[in-house]
């Protein structure tokens, strides 16, 4: 609205047709501001009553949304697209918190180097470090292979919900065999 004002909206008129005002774009401008069309801004002085009952008779022509209890569990709107925010999140997350604290280590006294980072976890039992592996290499594996069958949705393929249910559970059983190798069989 301001740079209407200024002559913005007039200029780019002006710019279309030729004018006496060609050869200086200065001379424009002001030629540009004089032309502009305003309208008088009216106000009324209301008491908070008032307002109040003018935002509630809005508010009820406005449309209501469903409240999350209406849907079914079983339905795909919580199935693994859910779940690859989830676990996106869960490993962006991690990622901030590990580099986080690998940038205040110095100031702290810690030691999150790559060699004691090494040491620590060879030094740990068997169980624990897999289950470690297995805590980060499932949602690793859910996001990646669910990311490429969003691919697939831009591409317009898989849409009916046969396909995508049965789409989730082979997604799941892929991620968790491809966690178990990332964990136990390298």
């Amino acid at each position: 609205m301001i740079a209407q004002r200024v002559g913005l909206a007039a200029l780019r008129r002006g710019a279309v047709r030729p004018n006496a005002f060609n050869s200086q774009a200065v001379c424009r401008a002001v030629a540009a501001s004089a032309l502009t069309q305003t309208r008088p801004i009216a106000t009324t002085k209301l008491s908070t009553s008032e307002g109040h009952e003018i935002l509630v008779a809005q508010r009820k022509n406005r449309p209501v949304s469903p409240h999350l209890s209406i849907y079914k569990m079983e339905q795909t709107w919580f199935g693994a697209s859910a779940w690859t925010r989830i676990t996106g999140c869960t490993l962006s997350g991690a990622a901030y918190v590990y580099f986080a604290t690998y940038l205040v280590a110095p100031l702290l006294g810690l030691h999150i180097e790559s060699a004691s980072l090494v040491s620590a976890f060879a030094a740990m039992p068997l169980a624990l470090k897999g289950g470690i592996k297995l805590a980060l290499g499932f949602p690793f594996a859910f996001h990646a292979i669910n990311g490429v069958r969003h691919l697939s949705y831009d591409l317009v393929k898989g849409f009916s919900k046969k396909t995508i249910q049965t789409g989730e559970r082979v997604i799941f059983a892929t991620a968790a065999v491809l966690a178990g190798y990332l964990a136990f069989g390298i």
